[in-house]
Order: structure tokens, then C-alpha cells, then sequence
């Protein structure tokens, strides 16, 4: 069973999620992507290339107005709790773009590029590791994910592809180039922060021993076991094929389970993208 959380603690731990997030975003933002004039992509890229022409308004109050068309798609495709949490993000993100932040003395553009992407990859995966984003394209993205299984990561990654080749009209194409850079690294980090770390592995075990080896992973491992009835295509053997899904750091139990019952068994494991089920499932809940 799911452990059932009390809706304050639930409220609080999200919030708090979304709020490390932000701040993160904004470090990179305002400590590199500024500094240094790279852009980004979707409305945090929107909103830097209008404090470019109009610096004296601040990116949180531009980012904030620039949210509101998207919260009429969230109201209408995304569900009420994600959207009021995204709300709350937009204020936050909004809020600590406010105050000044120390300039991350890196020269190198190239370091800088990747510096950046690293920091707001990892702010924007924690973000969605909540219930809720800090709005922009993250409310698009849970939509396509949602309705198509596309990764966060990768809508971004192409959304802000066709982004930068419209741009390259009117900016340097060098600043596109690190750009790209930057935006490259931050879709790997968003995809390895909400689906990587929490990847799941399939593990399908041919073996004569498998009625002891269904059970170890039943009664000892604690995990799910489907047998398949099967056949040997050479020997014409009758067969029963073990399929389970685990957590990856149970995987070394695991393997060294089935070496301990039958060292000559057959193991094949493999990378799973989303897994839906009762406790060894690990889509967001969005």
C-alpha cells in the first residue's frame, strides 16, 4: 500500500521542492545566462531577450506575464493540484528573481554553457519531481508527456531547437551555438532528475530452476513474477520464462540471487522508459 502523507506535509514538501528549484534556475540565470548575454529557450528565453531591449523591467515580472496565456492550456488539459502548484511556482521563480545574485566567475564560454545547463537542468528536474513546475513550457510538457509519454527533456530540447534556428535571423550565430550548448545539457539533466532516477529494470530469466527462482524474488525480494510458458526454438523444449521489474539499485541483489540458484541460467536485462503499476511503477504524478 502507499504510504499516505498528511495533506500539510504533502503541501509543505512540494512547495519546497518547487521553491530549491527556482532558486536554482535563478543562480544560473542571473549568475550566468545574463552575465555572459546567452539566451534559453521557451519563456525564460522570451522573457531574457525582452530584459535584453527593456533592462529596467525585471525577468521574474516579465517571466510572471508571459505565464498567464499558459495557465488557460493548464486549466483546460492539466489537472486542477499540478496547475495550482505551477501558480505557486511562477510566483516563487517570479519572487526570487528578484534579488541580486553573485556572477559565477567562469571566463570560459564553453564552461559557462555547460555550467549553466547542469545548474538549471537540475533546478527544473527537482521542480518536476513535485506536483506542480514553475509554469513556461513545463505546463506543455506535461500535456505532450501526459497525452503522448514525450520526455520533458526532449520537447524541450526540440521546442527550443526550432527556437534557435528562427533566432539565428537576429542574433550572432556564436550565441546560438553556446546556447544550443546550454540548453542540450539541461534537457539531459531534466530527463536523468524525473524519469532517471527512478529507473526501472526488466529482467526476463531463463532457467531449470525457475519455480525456486520465482519464489526468492516473490518471498525474499519482494517484487512481482510473471511466468511465461515457452518453447526452445532448436531443442523444442517446453520452457517457463520469469519476467519481473525491479528498481536499479536492487539489481546486484538480484543478479546475484539467480548466480546463487543456477549460475547457468540465462539473464536478460533491460532499460525500461516509464513503468505504471502499484508499487514499482514511476511515472510523475502529474
Amino acid at each position: 500500500m502507499t504510504k499516505k502523507y498528511p495533506l500539510a506535509f504533502t503541501i509543505g514538501w512540494n512547495l519546497l521542492l518547487i521553491s530549491v528549484g527556482c532558486i536554482l534556475c535563478a543562480v544560473a540565470i542571473k549568475g550566468i545566462l545574463i552575465p555572459k548575454e546567452f539566451l534559453a529557450g521557451g519563456v525564460t528565453g522570451l522573457s531574457l531577450l525582452i530584459y535584453y531591449v527593456l533592462p529596467g523591467v525585471p525577468v521574474g515580472v516579465i517571466y510572471f506575464v508571459l505565464n498567464i496565456p499558459l495557465f488557460v492550456v493548464g486549466w483546460v488539459f492539466v489537472g486542477r493540484r499540478f496547475l495550482f502548484y505551477s501558480i505557486a511556482g511562477v510566483i516563487i521563480f517570479s519572487a526570487v528573481m528578484l534579488p541580486p545574485y553573485p556572477v559565477i566567475p567562469i571566463q570560459d564560454m564553453i564552461l559557462a554553457a555547460l555550467t549553466a545547463g547542469i545548474i538549471t537542468g537540475a533546478g527544473s528536474g527537482i521542480i518536476l519531481r513535485s506536483l506542480g513546475s514553475a509554469g513556461g513550457l513545463d505546463i506543455l510538457s506535461v500535456v505532450l508527456y501526459k497525452k503522448f509519454s514525450i520526455r520533458p527533456g526532449t520537447f524541450v530540447l526540440a521546442f527550443n531547437a526550432v527556437l534557435m534556428t528562427v533566432a539565428a535571423f537576429r542574433i550572432p550565430l556564436e550565441m546560438i551555438l553556446y546556447t544550443l550548448m546550454f540548453m542540450y545539457v539541461t534537457s539531459y539533466f531534466v530527463n536523468l532528475i524525473v524519469t532517471g532516477l527512478s529507473q526501472r529494470k526488466a529482467v526476463m530469466i531463463i532457467s531449470p530452476q525457475w519455480q525456486a527462482i520465482s519464489e526468492e524474488i516473490s518471498n525474499n525480494l519482494q517484487r512481482g513474477v510473471t511466468v511465461v510458458k515457452g518453447e526452445g526454438g532448436y531443442t523444442g523444449n517446453q520452457l517457463h520464462i520469469l519476467y519481473s521489474v525491479i528498481t536499479y539499485t536492487e539489481l546486484s541483489r538480484f543478479k546475484e540471487m539467480i548466480r546463487k540458484i543456477d549460475p547457468e541460467a540465462f539473464v536478460v536485462v533491460t532499460e525500461t522508459l516509464e513503468v505504471m503499476g502499484r508499487r514499482i511503477g514511476n511515472q510523475p504524478h502529474w
